[in-house]
C-alpha cells in the first residue's frame, strides 16, 4: 500500500501515448510512453488518423504498465489526470475516453488539465524511484517564468502562484518545434526533422553564421513568429543551388551539398533560439521571476540551452531530456496540484476534449 497522494496522468495529445504516476507532486514513481512516430515517418509529418488507432491499441496496456512499475494499485490511485487539450482531435478523445471510463469503473476523481501547463509542471518532480532520470533538486519558485517550446507551441508565461498567471506572449503562427520540422523537411532530412535539424547544426560542420536569417518584428512585445524565418530559409536554399522560388522545395535536397545543409541547420538553429531567448530575456528583466522554467520537446534544444546560459543569470529549470517531449508524468503532476490546490473536478460523464483550448 502506498502513501501520499498518488495521481495517475494520461497524456494521448499527439503521436505519444503515455501514463505517469507521480506521488505528492513531486515524486516520479513511473512513465510509460509508446510512440507512433515511425508509422509517420513516411508521411513526413503526423497522420492524425493513424495516430488516434494507435491510441486505441496503447492505451490500455500502457496505464496498466504504468501502475505496475509504481507498485501501485488502483486502491492506491487518489485521482486521475488527463489532458483535455490542447492537441489533435481523435487522439485526445481516446485518452479522455479512457480517463472518463476508468474515473467511472474505479470511482475516483477525475482532473482535466492543459497539456501546454504539463510542460511547465513536470518541472516540480524533484524525487524519482525510476533509474537514469535527473530530477530537479527544488521545485521552481513563484513568481515563475514559464518558457513553453514545442511543435504546437511557443509561449511566454508569468506564474504569480499556482493557477494563476498572465500569458505574456505566444506564436502568431508556427511554433519553434514546427519551423524545425518544416526546415528538416526543405533539407531531405529524416522525421522528426527537428530532431534531425538540431543534430546537423550541433556536428560542427556547419558556419552557424554562414546565412543572415531575420527575426520577425511584431506589435506584441513578447510574442513570437516563425513562419518569416522558415520561408527566408527555403529562399535562401534555392538561391545557393542557383534557383529562384519557382523551384519546388521537394527538388531541393538532391540539389543541395553536404556542407550548405549543414550551414543552413546551423544559422538557422542559431536565429530561431535567439528568438526565444531574446524575448525570454526581455521578461526576465521586466518581471524579476524567482525561477526560470523552461518545457516542451524544444526544451532538450543543446542550443537553445546554451544561449538561455549565457543570456540569464540564473539557473534555468529543465526537465529529464526524457520529459521534454508529451508524458503521462507532467500531466500527472499538473494533476497533483489540480487536487492539492482545490481545483474542481470534473463529471466524467459529460467530460469533453478541447483541441484548441489555450492557457
Amino acid at each position: 500500500m502506498l502513501t501520499g497522494m498518488i495521481v495517475l496522468g494520461i497524456e494521448s495529445s499527439c503521436d505519444e501515448t503515455s501514463a505517469g504516476v507521480v506521488r505528492d507532486g513531486k515524486v516520479l514513481l513511473s512513465n510509460v510512453t509508446i510512440s507512433s512516430v515511425n508509422l509517420h515517418a513516411q508521411y513526413g509529418g503526423v497522420v492524425p488518423e493513424i495516430a488516434a488507432r494507435s491510441h486505441i491499441e496503447a492505451v490500455v496496456p500502457v496505464i496498466q504498465q504504468a501502475l505496475d512499475d509504481a507498485g501501485c494499485t488502483w486502491d492506491d490511485v487518489d485521482a486521475i489526470a488527463v489532458t483535455q487539450g490542447a492537441g489533435l482531435n481523435g487522439s485526445l478523445l481516446i485518452g479522455v475516453l479512457a480517463a472518463r471510463t476508468l474515473a467511472i469503473v474505479k470511482k475516483k476523481p477525475l482532473y482535466a488539465v492543459n497539456h501546454v501547463e504539463g510542460h511547465i509542471y513536470v518541472n516540480f518532480i524533484t524525487e524519482t524511484t525510476l533509474e537514469n532520470f535527473t530530477p530537479r533538486v527544488e521545485q521552481p519558485q513563484f513568481p515563475m517564468l514559464g518558457i513553453i517550446v514545442s511543435g504546437g507551441h511557443s509561449q511566454l508565461v508569468v506564474w504569480r502562484s499556482h493557477f494563476d498567471y498572465t500569458l505574456l506572449g505566444q506564436t502568431q503562427d508556427d511554433a519553434i518545434g514546427e519551423a524545425f520540422d518544416k526546415v528538416g523537411r526543405i533539407l531531405g532530412l529524416p522525421f522528426p526533422g527537428g530532431v534531425s535539424v538540431s543534430k546537423l547544426a550541433d556536428s560542427g560542420d556547419g558556419d552557424t553564421h554562414a546565412f543572415s536569417f531575420p527575426k520577425a518584428k511584431l506589435t506584441g512585445k513578447y510574442d513570437f513568429s516563425f513562419s518569416g524565418l522558415k520561408t527566408a530559409v527555403l529562399r535562401a536554399a534555392q538561391e545557393a543551388v542557383g534557383k529562384d522560388y519557382s523551384l519546388p522545395s521537394l527538388e531541393l535536397p538532391g540539389l543541395l551539398s553536404d556542407k550548405q545543409k549543414a550551414d543552413i541547420a546551423a544559422s538557422f538553429q542559431r536565429v530561431a533560439c535567439e528568438t526565444i531567448v531574446d524575448k525570454a530575456v526581455a521578461a526576465f528583466e521586466e518581471f524579476g521571476p524567482k525561477s526560470v522554467v523552461i518545457g516542451g520537446g524544444v526544451a532538450a534544444n543543446g542550443e537553445l540551452r546554451r544561449q538561455l546560459a549565457a543570456r540569464i543569470p540564473y539557473p534555468i529549470e529543465y526537465p529529464d531530456m526524457k520529459l521534454c517531449g508529451d508524458n503521462g508524468a507532467m500531466i500527472a503532476v499538473l494533476g497533483s496540484y489540480h487536487m492539492s490546490e482545490n481545483q474542481p473536478t470534473v463529471d466524467p460523464y459529460s467530460l469533453e476534449i478541447k483541441p484548441n483550448l489555450s492557457m
